[in-house]
């Protein structure tokens, strides 16, 4: 995915979990957007445990955006993409 797709859903409203899946296999539960950080080279990925005011206290992950395969949120249903359709 794009730094910028990636952002995108980040900034849905009103936020509900996600996670993230890496191409490794790997995936990260997101509970804030603000434990996503995303430049147009590193996604760095907050990592739990919370601390009791909300801030991570399990260190983070690196992660190049172009291995992030996939968000989905954690609720488990797909998030429909707004793109127009060709025609």
């Amino acid at each position: 995915m794009t730094p910028y797709e990636i952002k995108a859903q980040l900034r849905t409203q009103p936020f509900q979990g996600i996670r993230i899946y890496i191409s490794d296999g790997e995936s990260y539960e997101v509970a804030h957007p603000d434990m996503v950080l995303v430049t147009t080279s590193i996604v760095q990925i907050a990592l739990p445990p919370l601390d009791r005011h909300g801030i991570p206290t399990g260190g983070s992950v690196y992660v190049d955006p172009v291995h992030v395969t996939r968000i989905q949120p954690l609720n488990g249903r797909r998030r429909v993409s707004r793109k127009p359709r060709r025609t």
